[in-house]
Formats: C-alpha cells, structure tokens, sequence
C-alpha cells in the first residue's frame, strides 16, 4: 500500500524524487494554514490507499522556497506529478475531480505532460462506461439540486471570470446553489452544448430548466425576476432531508455510478450492482456544504453512507456484513 510521505525541505524533497526512481510520483505542494489543503490531504491519502504503485509526497511550500520557486508554484494546493526525476504534469488549485483523471490517466498510460515548470498537456476526460448514455446523466445533473450552476471551477475557487461574477450575483441575492466544475468533466462540458443549446459557459439551472448564462442573470437580477424564478432559500437540515428522501435508496459517495471516485465507493457500487435493484447517488466531491452537513446530520463522518427510506443504513463495513448475512436485498426493499 502506498504511503503518503511527508517533507519540509529541498533536501526531503530531493530525497523522495530520487527513492521512488521510475514510478509515477505525486507531490502536493501545501500549507497547514490552509483549509483546502487539508481537504485534499484526505482526496491524496485516499488516492495513496488506490495507488500502491505510485509514490506520494505532502511538502509544506513555504518552508522549501527554493522548491517552490524552480517549480513555478506560486499559491497552494499545487500538485506537480514526476517520473525519473523529471515533471511531466501539474495540477494548480483544489480540484479533487481533475486530481483524480490526472493521476488515473498517468498511471494507466505512463504518459507524461509538459515539460518541467510549464502546464503541461490536459488530461483527458476520464471515458464513460461502455454503452452509457449521456442524456440521462445530463439530466440527473441538472436536476441534482433546485438551483444547479454549471461553472469553470467551483465557487470557492472560480476558474474563468465569467463563472466569478455569476458566483458573486448568486451570494449576493442570497440564492442557495449546487455547483457542478465543468472543467472535470469533457463529456458533460461538450454535451451540455448541445442538450442546453447554449455554447457557452455558466449556464445555471432552476428545477431542471435552463434560465441562462451571466448576462441574462445579470438582467434577470436587475429586474428582480431571478430571487422571483429560484426556490426560496433552504436550510441545510431541509435540504440534506430531501437529498436523502428523493429516492428508496440513496448513496452518497465521491464520484457517481458511471465512475466513483475512491476505492470504498467503488466497493459498495459492486454490492449494490449485484442485488439487480434500482438506487440513486449523490456526488459528495461536488456540494461541500452536503458533504461536511451529511456529516452532522448523520452522526457518520466517513463515505459513502447509504440511506433508505430516509434512514441510515451505515458504510461500506455494514453493507457488506449485510450481504455475506444474506440481508442485503431485503434492507433495500426496506423490508427489515
């Protein structure tokens, strides 16, 4: 099992380029003051666990300036991918989704980017399951909460101007919203063009239909239309309750049942794949006032957590206990 490693010099640094030799190498460039860096602390370790042939590397950015400065990282989290010694892609921001497809991508291909200190080539979407079909996807997601933005970046940390100032326009009417990063995802990016009919992006969403980009929100705000076309604001416990009601069964884990994003949540999708029975799934790695409220709410701090009929059920742990009890099927059927 890969271990997620630790450094705060040029020296440790150096050291853990040279011991993983040809693997594929992973470092965060982070700060202990900074939030998002811990969160996707706990999105590394996580990869760590799924990746025992790559190396990875937590290093405090600040106390190896030197480090930072040859590498180009000017704010973190910063993840800077290397083989032999050499980078071959880097990542800028808090980006778990795009975190993932990078490293997913190398590991598989063995494929650098760029060359070092530069952005090196894009990652490649992660493919779709065979078969799948994109309408009904695209529909789930626009449905997934009342008022849906689909935006470059997330709202903590918008990656285009356009998606900033339509974030802001939101905070600012006090409209609660979900958010999906565009960026993460080629396919939805490319195929929310054509099913909106609207090349450009954000493009936000109230009850599955599409109001528009920044400059009809812009008007809509001007004219009061918009606080009038969006549902009234929800408080959190409103909300996580409705999340975990709109369907018989209900999973929330990172990623979706198309492409789940850590090795636990791919471990219950299995289970739950071989009951033959319907359920739905929430994405915790895009809405982080579900994912952190789910938390207190639930009395469960880890994911995925399965819910039916609005109970909890548990984890992974308990999932599978049910199965080898034979039990599995008829909690599902919310019969025991």
């Amino acid at each position: 099992m890969a271990r997620l490693m630790e450094a705060s010099s040029q020296q440790q640094f150096e050291e853990f380029l040279s011991t993983a030799g040809p693997r594929l190498s992973v470092v965060h460039f982070q700060a202990a003051w900074a939030p998002q860096c811990v969160h996707m602390n706990e999105v590394l370790a996580e990869l760590a666990r799924e990746h025992p042939q790559a190396a990875f590397l937590r290093l405090e950015a600040e106390a190896a300036p030197e480090v930072s400065e040859r590498y180009q990282v000017s704010s973190v989290p910063t993840f800077l991918f290397f083989r032999a010694g050499q980078q071959v892609d880097r990542l800028d921001g808090a980006h778990a989704p795009e975190l993932t497809k990078k490293l997913q991508r190398l590991a598989a291909t063995g494929a650098g980017g760029g060359p070092a200190g530069g952005g090196g080539a894009p990652a490649e979407a992660a493919p779709q399951a065979a078969g799948s079909d994109l309408e009904p996807r695209l529909k789930k997601l626009i449905h997934a909460a009342p008022v849906m933005l689909f935006m470059k970046g997330a709202p903590q940390e918008p990656r285009c101007g356009f998606s900033r100032q339509m974030v802001a326009l939101l905070r600012d009417k006090n409209i609660q919203f979900s958010s999906f990063d565009i960026l993460s995802d080629d396919e939805v990016r490319q195929g929310l063009k054509t099913f909106s009919n609207w090349p450009t992006y954000p493009q936000l969403y109230v009850n599955g239909e599409l109001l528009g980009g920044l400059d009809i929100i812009k008007e809509m705000a001007q004219s009061g239309e918009l606080e009038a076309a969006c549902p009234k604001t929800q408080t959190l416990e409103h909300r996580l309750k409705t999340l975990i009601n709109r369907s018989p069964v209900v999973l929330f884990m990172k990623g979706d049942k198309e492409a789940a994003r850590c090795g636990f949540s791919r471990q219950i999708l299995d289970l739950l794949n071989q009951t033959g029975l319907d359920y739905d799934t929430f994405d915790i790695l895009s809405d982080e006032e579900v994912r952190q409220g789910l938390k207190t709410y639930s009395n469960w701090p880890t994911f995925p957590q399965l819910y039916v009929k609005g109970e909890l059920i548990g984890g992974l742990d308990i999932v599978k206990e049910l199965k080898e009890s034979g039990d599995l099927v008829s909690v599902l059927k919310g019969e025991s």
